[in-house]
């Protein structure tokens, strides 16, 4: 009964009734929510009306449906991608299904995903020794035209980060970051590679890092970064498949602060600062940043130095994993996320990076200012883990020099070995000075 008379009553002030009618009518809305099972009660109610209002008004262009909709409880304020529609598959978060009136296909959106479609260029199984890494030999990999399959991480079983061949771990901690990464923060279980966010249990870190070359001030959260040893990777596709951190455990749409990535990078305050990003950030459950920076002999960030842009997932990128990657080229960088392109940036500002750089993959929190990675920090509950399910590199065909044969530094310059340590047990000389001092120094423990 009410809700006919509110649909009716919005329909009529669509079209062209009084605008005082969209008050009574709002007031009927607040009144009428009286049953007692709190908030998920009085949301659903608001839901299932502003549903049926949007249905109702047949005369309405689309837009103006999606404004009718989001103005009236429809299930998009509340979760839902802004592309919904009710007779379209698999759109809604978690939290749709909560209030059991939106999107009733969401118990197979939640179930595990099937394997993502090949693209255009096919797929083949590898053979022993003609990738990288950990392939599965067991998979089809997808193949892209114009990029060859380098590398596989599979994460089915443990990696020894002090003795790997390509990946170690970092001893760094960004400066406006509020953890420090240590290695036992990065773990390999049910075939995944997990990076967790935590207060430190009494992990002993050392004032010294090889990572930033300097001293780091002391955190009051501990974390992971996996990273390749040398800057050994340019041109080429780099694909991720991970799932972000839920911000509280059971409710993957609480937001707070978090950034979960997978990058690029190269040197930053000291020679060749060189970056390509993807960012999955706690301030919206389907948030991701995609970043490209260049800059020569620049210690600190600055909006000259980079272009940067949001994108966002179809779906929830804590409740769920999603493939995420981005070609490197040239001419261009182009994102992508589940195989859909997001973003490319042809170069000016910046220009497109030009040299080598290592790999990196790690979960971080901001700092108390919050200034990215999403304001509700407060909301934060650790632990906080970030997984991934898998990594792969395309190398581009055009490319002549890097990687080194077997991923090793046969083919690096001084200037691609200039102060690249990691952390005190991999083994590499910290080669070069900064501003006249030579790097500090951490013992391997």
């Amino acid at each position: 009964m009410a809700l006919n008379l509110l649909t009716k009553t919005l329909v009529a002030s669509f079209c062209g009734a009084a605008l005082a009618q969209g008050d009574v009518a709002q007031e009927l809305l607040q009144d009428d929510d009286v049953c007692n099972a709190g908030e998920a009660c009085d949301l659903s109610l608001r839901q299932l009306r502003g549903l049926a209002i949007v249905e109702n008004a047949s005369n309405a262009s689309g837009e103006e449906k999606d404004a009718l909709g989001s103005a009236w409880g429809s299930c998009k304020s509340y979760g839902c991608p802004s592309s919904y529609h009710p007779s379209h598959h698999c759109q809604c978060n978690r939290k749709c299904e909560n209030y059991g009136n939106c999107c009733a296909d969401i118990a197979s959106c939640s179930a595990p995903s099937p394997p993502a479609e090949l693209p255009a260029g096919g797929g083949a199984r590898i053979r022993p020794g003609q990738v990288a890494g950990h392939p599965d030999p067991s998979k089809t990999y997808p193949s892209y035209p114009g990029f060859t399959l380098a590398l596989v991480e599979e994460f089915d079983s443990p990696l020894d980060l002090d003795n790997d061949p390509i990946w170690t771990w970092s001893d760094g901690g960004l400066y406006e970051g509020d953890v420090r990464f240590v290695k036992e923060q990065i773990k390999f279980e049910d075939g995944k590679m997990k990076i967790t966010a935590a207060p430190n249990p009494g992990i002993a870190t050392q004032a010294c890092s090889h990572a930033e070359v300097g001293t780091v001030a002391n955190k009051p959260l501990v974390s992971g970064e996996f990273r390749s040893r040398r800057n050994t990777f340019r041109y080429g596709r780099y694909e991720v498949r991970m799932k972000a951190p839920e911000v509280q455990p059971g409710n993957a749409d609480i937001d707070g602060n978090f950034i979960a990535t997978m990058f690029i990078f190269r040197d930053a305050k000291f020679r060749h600062w060189r970056e390509i990003d993807i960012e999955v950030t706690g301030d919206a459950p389907n948030s991701v940043t995609t970043n490209v920076l260049r800059a020569d002999n620049t210690e600190w960030w600055s909006p000259r130095i980079a272009a940067s842009k949001e994108s966002h997932v179809q779906g929830n990128a804590r409740a769920e994993f999603h493939t995420y990657g981005f070609e490197w080229l040239p001419d261009r960088v182009t994102w992508y996320i589940d195989g859909r392109a997001v973003r490319s940036h042809y170069g000016g500002h910046p220009p497109i990076p030009d040299k080598s750089a290592k790999v990196m993959m790690n979960l971080w929190i901001f700092g108390p200012k919050a200034n990215f990675g999403g304001k509700q920090i407060r909301n934060n509950r650790y632990p906080m883990t970030n997984e991934y399910d898998w990594f792969r590199f395309y190398k581009w065909d055009g490319e002549t020099t890097y990687p080194c044969a077997g991923f090793s530094s046969s083919c690096l310059s001084s200037d691609d070995t200039y102060l690249d340590g990691n952390n005190p047990c991999d083994g590499q000389p910290m080669v070069g000075s900064w501003h006249g001092k030579t790097a500090c120094a951490a013992s391997c423990r």
